[in-house]
């Protein structure tokens, strides 16, 4: 990398991630030698950049939090603005914003001083104290932060958890992603003592933290984490048999869904039989087709209507 700009550009872009980094590693990754990198560093030290460096055999560099933010990127109050905008964002469904907002989340925070981190906290407490999850749990932005910065260092990670029927347990785990689902946050991680990979709601953490001990990362068994995440969820969640009434065509109903069994009643009027899924997908799948329909069996699937019309019913009348 020859460009002297570009190339302080993905030095500093390394160094805020939060971890130590080997003045050999570094030199790999920009591919320069390790006399460039010292150089570097210096230049951003004259810039402003508070570059830290250890000595030793696991010496390295990294970005500290100094007195005040480094020129030419924000001050003060943008940065406090920031900072509490991305807690905020973070709290949203869009699909990729949440994610993206903790990982930026983890690397202003290991920059702001002292002083701006309490502001921030401050602000947060009084404004922005939790992320709400889909049942009215709560997320502390906190602790995703330290989370986020566990996997960006590679580093183990120790916590209590607490499972669905409320037994406790301590988890020491090797951190590799963060998925966002609906409202809820999970954390991606392989467990040792367990030897397979585990799924925790970070909502349902006790103080995380990290050990300090760094581990090479096992690759996951699907390319994209989320949806490993959501097969697993299907996975876990209760199927049921429909049986239903439907108002429409039964060549409309069979090309919606083959392979399923569906009796002709009469030319406006069918019954489906046999297909198979969990409540929510079974209540989705009838409204899509778009016609009336009298549900049968199963019962959880009657129950998960009224539950969707009452919180409809609310809604309208709210708005």
């Amino acid at each position: 990398m020859t460009d002297t700009a570009g190339r302080l550009l993905s030095l500093l872009s390394l160094l805020q991630l939060p971890r130590e980094w080997p003045g050999s590693e570094l030199a790999r990754r920009l591919e320069v030698s390790p006399r460039t990198i010292r150089r570097d560093v210096d230049r951003l030290r004259e810039l402003g950049y508070p570059v830290e460096a250890s000595m030793g055999a696991e010496g390295g560099y990294r970005l500290v939090a100094g007195a005040a933010m480094p020129p030419l990127l924000l001050d003060d109050e943008e940065a406090v603005a920031i900072a509490v905008g991305l807690r905020t964002a973070a709290r949203q469904t869009v699909a990729g914003i949440e994610e993206a907002s903790v990982r930026a989340l983890a690397k202003l925070e290991q920059v702001l001083p002292a002083r701006l981190r309490r502001r921030v906290g401050a602000l947060g407490a009084a404004t922005l104290p939790v992320v709400l999850g889909a049942d009215g749990v709560t997320v502390d932005p906190g602790h995703l932060t330290v989370l986020a910065s566990a996997i960006a260092n590679r580093e183990r990670l120790r916590f209590r958890y607490a499972a669905a029927d409320g037994a406790e347990s301590g988890r020491h785990v090797e951190p590799l992603h963060l998925v966002p689902s609906g409202r809820r946050w999970y954390l991606v991680a392989f467990d040792p003592d367990r030897d397979d990979w585990r799924f925790f709601r970070v909502d349902r953490m006790t103080s995380p933290a990290p050990t300090g001990a760094r581990f090479a990362p096992r690759a996951l068994p699907s390319d994209d984490p989320a949806a490993y995440l959501a097969e697993h969820m299907l996975s876990r969640a209760p199927t049921y048999r429909l049986v239903a009434t439907v108002h429409l065509p039964a060549g409309d109903v069979r090309a919606r869904f083959p392979g399923v069994a569906v009796e002709v009643v009469d030319e406006r009027t069918c019954v489906i039989r046999d297909l198979t899924d969990t409540v929510e997908y079974l209540a989705f799948h009838l409204v899509q087709l778009g016609g009336e329909f009298q549900v049968h069996e199963p019962p959880e699937l009657v129950r998960h209507l009224r539950e969707l019309r009452d919180r409809i019913g609310r809604a309208v009348s709210s708005g």
